[in-house]
């Protein structure tokens, strides 16, 4: 297993690898198929619909690889997704346990190197710890060994000296030029001190340099209010394109996302893209407020997900989902599919949450 950090060696990023973004051609897209009732009290009977629902759309455009925790579990997925009417030839499973089933933030993180003399793909391996929240993490933690030990792909750990670097793949964007977007409240919060504690801002970003291949890190402020990740960047602003981002906006002045967002924009105007230029900000627009059981949840469009033939997007039964799938549509390159999210939100995460891509190798579409 590769070091990814250690001056001796030579990093991911001396070798050519990258994170490449999220819209550039997959193989494969990964999710962890919903078992943990926990995740969604009192709500667990319709989730494995809505992941249907997104197997179904994402199959036609590139193989759905999904982790399952045994061979009942996956007999249980392959009747949702027969009634569904997924393209059962494009679904393979992977039996490996896991505690939950939000693989963006513990599953594979994949790197690829376009160097001669043949492309690579690897896992950049950063570690999870459940958000620093909940004490069953172990089998999640493992997926990214696992997963590159089945495919043949090499691992880079991040490490900062002696330490494995704590990173959940919700925490950060990329537009696979060299730019990525994440945030203080995420990876710098002092007071919390939850992943990385006495991790400097520095270090951070020298790690993301050399695991990721990014030359120029922006750091937000804070995420949207419900948020139980400490402000993923995923669910609060979302590159589009290389030079473009979308930012969630919030137009009441008395709602608890209003100050946070019009600040973030604030910096976001300041800031500049790997080669100097200005980032154009587009303003995306909130649901109204959403909660169950007097907690307020992350409801927000920026939790997209761009797979190779759509891009699926979170709705709420909200008068702003016309307005947010419209103009996202107007951003991308592919058709834009509205997911509805009323109960996978619940869960405290939506699409892009449950989403990993596995970038292609080469010339692959």
């Amino acid at each position: 297993m590769a070091d990814g950090a250690s001056p001796d060696r030579a990093s991911p990023a001396a070798l050519g690898f990258r994170m490449p973004a999220e819209w550039e051609p997959h193989h494969a897209t990964w999710i962890g198929w919903p078992h943990n009732a926990s995740d969604w009290p009192g709500k667990i009977a319709p989730i494995p619909w809505v992941y249907g629902e997104i197997v179904r759309k994402l199959a036609p455009g590139e193989i759905v690889r999904i982790l399952v925790n045994s061979a009942a579990h996956e007999r249980r997925a392959l009747r949702v997704l027969a009634r569904v009417g997924a393209d059962r030839a494009r679904v393979e499973f992977f039996r490996f346990p896991t505690n939950r089933g939000w693989t963006r933030d513990f599953g594979p993180l994949f790197v690829r190197c376009d160097r001669p003399p043949r492309p690579e793909v690897a896992v950049a391996r950063f570690r999870f710890t459940a958000w620093a929240k909940y004490p069953d993490w172990k089998k999640d933690d493992q997926v990214p060994e696992r997963a590159a030990q089945r495919l043949g792909l090499r691992v880079f750990r991040a490490r900062a000296g002696e330490r494995d670097v704590v990173l959940e793949g919700g925490s950060i964007d990329v537009n696979g030029r060299g730019t990525l977007l994440t945030t203080e409240e995420c990876l710098l919060d002092r007071e919390v001190q939850v992943r990385n504690p006495g991790l400097s801002r520095a270090e951070l970003e020298q790690v993301l340099r050399q695991l990721l291949g990014v030359t120029n890190v922006l750091w937000l402020g804070k995420g949207i209010a419900g948020d139980d990740t400490h402000g993923h960047v995923d669910d609060l602003c979302r590159f589009v394109d290389a030079r473009t981002v979308v930012l969630c906006s919030e137009t009441d002045a008395h709602d608890a996302n209003y100050r946070a967002l019009r600040e973030n924009r604030e910096r976001l105007e300041g800031m500049r893209l790997e080669d100097g230029s200005k980032i154009e900000v587009v303003a995306l627009p909130m649901p109204a407020p959403r909660y169950c059981d007097g907690q307020r949840l992350p409801a927000s469009y920026a939790n997209f997900y761009i797979a190779n033939g759509a891009v699926l997007v979170p709705t709420f039964n909200d008068a702003n989902d016309r307005v947010a799938l419209g103009l996202l549509a107007e951003l991308m390159d592919r058709p834009v599919v509205g997911i509805h999210a009323v109960d996978l939100v619940w869960g405290l995460g939506t699409l892009h949450c449950l989403t990993q891509q596995e970038p292609a190798a080469g010339g692959e579409q």
